[in-house]
């Protein structure tokens, strides 16, 4: 996760998200470099829209709540089936949201 945060970190910076600038964060922070690492990480982020990206999550995260804050469960057996199928789709596109920033971080 800290590699992941190296990037984030100097993308905010305006930084680029090069090999050289992770592993000096990261010694920075104290932490045993794994080049192997590093280089997937800046692989991975290659052409990514970091920002468009971190919105796409900021999005997902609040979807994911909603549900735990709906009010009282219904009392039809039929409102659950489509309860449970709109939750089943929802965390269908969660999980898909999840895929991509798998692929961007590594």
């Amino acid at each position: 996760m800290e590699y992941v945060y190296a990037a984030m970190l100097l993308h905010k910076a305006g930084k680029t998200v090069d090999e050289a600038s992770v592993k000096k964060v990261l010694e920075a922070a104290g932490v045993t470099v794994d080049e192997a690492r590093v280089k997937a990480l800046v692989a991975a982020l290659d052409g990514v829209n970091i920002d468009e990206a971190i919105e796409k999550a900021a999005v997902v995260a609040p979807a994911a709540a909603a549900p735990a804050a709906g009010g009282a469960a219904p009392a039809g057996g039929e409102e659950k089936k489509d309860e449970a199928k709109s939750a089943e789709e929802e965390k269908k596109s969660e999980e898909q949201a999840a895929a991509g920033l798998g692929a961007l971080f590594g």
